[in-house]
């Protein structure tokens, strides 16, 4: 059966098959327009096309190599999505520039690299964008213009803005109640947003499911001289499942502090480096969430200039990810054990523990004597359901002889589920080797035995 001679009705859930195929696998320029090949084929095509506008979300796409003017005058009134990256020279801007005036129509912008010089345009602009749903906007420069408070003002459901500060945020956040994502990464010194102010514009997202926020610079930490305590309610974020911060852990205390989210089941943390860490309502907040139930497997990974905590769950989905940015060893270690200890609550279904050192570290040997033993046991002791330890090759010389100092009664203070250690394939070094049997010795005496495996058998 030729498909020309199919009803309209059934040509159009085959376009719309196609159009949605397009928008799921193509990249955003191309699914955009991929109702342009269909319009092309004749005149029926064309008319089921324009017919349905909405049904096959028709959209305009506006580029900087795009002849706007020419291409307004042409087409139907659709609404316009707009992309570019790096929009230059002059008349990469000004084709932009005259797609923005048709502010009642702009549904998205999409625009990576954006000059200073647009940005000051955008600064110009007075006038609404009432159909606007999408906004995602990047800039590298140091000294970037502000975003203006008349700025937007339509339905926004995901809004994203790289390095580009915004004043106007608060206010914009407390008018808009359908945002899905909201992602304010690499935000400048003068794109600053206190965390009572942040607190109060996540207040009224309900429908929120992905919050990233990230500073440039430490200036994200909290004034402590003058923070009130934490509020008695908490704003519910009912639909937030995705979670990602880069800041000072006391800025992300305050924030937290505020909020509650039942259904978080993914978070991703970087703290900047500090002397003391100190989060309990960080604690509370995680407590709260599907990712206390579900961790099973906590990677540890220390390379040169970050110590990288992962939570995963059974199957093997990351669940949450904390790092932090220091060096040497004993200060990654030390800053580590402080989040663990303050940060986490009790993960009861936690079983299993890998601890790594590598990418480019200088032989084991070198750093053992900038390491204390004390330190390794109290990175251990908040792990108290974990069942199987396993180590690499790399961090068996350091994590060997801290296990060594467990004896008498306190052999079972520090990883009291343990049954399993899980050493690389590698023969261990003679001092390694003792302080294992030792350690397992005196566990065997405790009554709570471990068993020692090599990978190789």
């Amino acid at each position: 059966m030729s498909i020309d001679i199919l009803p309209d009705d059934v040509l159009l859930e085959i376009f719309d098959f196609y159009v949605t195929i397009s928008q799921r696998y193509l990249y955003h320029e191309v699914r955009v327009s991929a109702w342009h090949k269909l319009i092309h084929v004749c005149q029926r095509w064309r008319y089921v096309v324009f017919d349905s506008p909405r049904r096959l979300d028709l959209r305009l796409l506006c580029t900087q190599r795009t002849p706007v003017t020419n291409m307004l005058a042409i087409w139907p009134a659709l609404p316009i999505f707009i992309s570019a990256a790096s929009p230059s020279p002059a008349s990469g801007v000004t084709n932009i520039i005259s797609a923005l005036r048709q502010h009642n129509r702009v549904c998205t912008i999409h625009i990576s690299g954006v000059p200073n010089s647009l940005l000051k345009e955008f600064a110009a602009v007075q006038e609404p964008f009432p159909a606007l749903t999408e906004l995602w906007l990047s800039s590298s420069d140091e000294n970037v213009p502000v975003l203006p408070d008349s700025f937007l003002g339509g339905s926004l459901q995901n809004l994203t803005l790289l390095g580009i500060p915004f004043p106007g945020l608060p206010k914009l956040l407390l008018s808009t109640h359908d945002l899905v994502t909201l992602c304010l990464w690499s935000i400048p010194r003068s794109g600053y947003i206190s965390p009572e102010a942040m607190g109060t514009c996540l207040s009224t997202l309900t429908s929120l499911e992905k919050l990233f926020l990230g500073f440039r610079s430490p200036r994200s930490q909290a004034d402590r001289a003058s923070q009130r305590p934490p509020p008695l309610t908490r704003v519910v974020l009912p639909a937030l499942t995705s979670l990602q911060f880069t800041g000072d852990s006391e800025y992300l205390e305050d924030i937290v502090s505020r909020l509650e989210a039942p259904l978080l089941s993914y978070t991703e943390i970087t703290f900047f480096n500090r002397l003391v860490f100190d989060t309990p309502l960080l604690r509370h907040f995680i407590s709260r969430t599907e990712i206390v139930r579900a961790a099973y497997q906590a990677d540890i990974s220390c390379d040169e200039n970050t110590v990288l905590f992962i939570l995963y769950s059974r199957n093997g989905t990351e669940q949450m990810t904390l790092s932090i940015s220091c060096k040497p060893l004993d200060w990654q270690i030390s800053s580590l054990a402080q989040v663990c200890s303050t940060s986490f609550p009790p993960l009861p279904a936690l079983e299993s523990l890998d601890i790594g050192i590598h990418n480019g570290r200088d032989s084991p040997l070198e750093w053992q004597d900038d390491m204390e033993d004390t330190q390794w046991l109290d990175l251990l002791h908040p792990f108290t359901s974990v069942k199987n330890l396993h180590l690499s090759e790399d961090s068996v010389p350091f994590v060997a002889p801290a296990l060594q100092e467990l004896s008498g009664g306190i052999v079972t203070e520090v990883l009291p589920a343990l049954q399993n250690i899980f050493l690389p394939s590698s023969q261990p070094s003679e001092p390694v080797k003792e302080a294992i049997e030792k350690f397992t010795a005196a566990r065997q005496l405790s009554g709570c035995p471990v068993t020692v495996h090599h990978r190789d058998r």
